[in-house]
């Protein structure tokens, strides 16, 4: 094992079952996995931040805490394109966990696509946000490259800052996956037209919209309370393209969110029932290619 200083806070250890039931299936669409053996996979040098250790053992904990059965890794910004330990974790858990990877369409052979699509990646990350992603500039590239697997293509992107490009990101060939509302600015309302959008995209071209992350759509903690709106008009233009995530082990932040209180946001922002376990089970069934409730 190997130690290296990070710059962003860890995690909060202990989490709870949140204030309601959570139905069999119900699933994390988002979360990071970063080893704590450094040597092994290594960070990329030119990166946005360094966090500490959120290995697989730690992110198992957090879903069975919370109560989820299964849930989805995103390959983070600090490893690049070098996938190994996300597959790593993958391969210990078919059943329960899907990915979503970081790929250079100039170097990924079809090989190489079939064998991550094997290990249970069902899509490709574009990441404009943070240092070590992949870039807009190549979306057109890696929607041609795997659009026959049925992956679709991830973007992390504020909205506020690519709405000229939206039409044509409209007419890509394979499904658009939004994180965190695509970053659309909350305080004291949401942005405008960046919510317009947003909900045109999912309205008229299907995109699907993670609700997570909304402790990154304010400025502190104290905010949080001015996503709800956002979230309520998203999830009544098209509940069946909205998808939960926790965002664990939440880098890149100041002020550490408490993860059950993000999921315990999920009520507030849908209280009827039968929407929410839509939300939380049978959306990412279809998107992510998970069989059964049970694993």
């Amino acid at each position: 094992m190997s130690s290296f200083p990070a710059d962003c806070p860890a995690p909060h250890a202990v989490v709870r079952r949140p204030g309601f039931e959570l139905p069999v299936g119900a699933c994390d669409t988002h979360a990071h996995v970063i080893s704590d053996d450094v040597a092994a996979y290594p960070f990329v040098s030119d990166r946005s931040y360094t966090p500490p250790p959120a290995p697989e053992s730690a992110y198992l904990a957090l879903l069975d805490g919370l109560g989820l059965t299964r849930g989805v890794l995103v390959q983070p910004s600090i490893y690049g394109t070098d996938n190994r330990y996300m597959l790593d974790v993958l391969s210990r858990h078919g059943g329960r966990l899907r990915g979503v990877a970081v790929v250079d369409p100039a170097t990924i052979g079809a090989d190489a696509l079939t064998t991550m699509d094997q290990a249970g990646v069902r899509g490709v990350r574009i990441n404009v946000l943070f240092r070590g992603g992949i870039g807009l500039e190549q979306i057109e590239a890696l929607a041609q490259h795997v659009a026959h697997l049925g992956w679709h293509i991830q973007l992390l992107i504020d909205l506020t800052k690519v709405l000229d490009v939206l039409p044509y990101l409209g007419r890509l060939s394979c499904p658009v996956v939004v994180d965190h509302m695509g970053r659309v600015p909350v305080v004291p309302h949401p942005d405008a037209q960046a919510a317009d959008a947003l909900e045109r995209m999912a309205v008229e071209y299907g995109w699907w919209v993670k609700l997570s992350g909304a402790y990154r759509l304010v400025s502190d903690l104290s905010e949080i309370g001015h996503v709800a709106p956002l979230a309520r008009r998203l999830v009544a233009a098209r509940p069946d393209r909205m998808l939960w995530g926790s965002d664990w082990p939440h880098v890149a932040v100041r002020e550490m969110p408490d993860t059950s209180t993000l999921l315990d946001l999920l009520a507030e922002w849908v209280p009827d029932v039968v929407i929410r376990n839509h939300i939380l089970v049978e959306n990412p069934a279809r998107l992510y290619g998970f069989g059964s409730a049970t694993v």
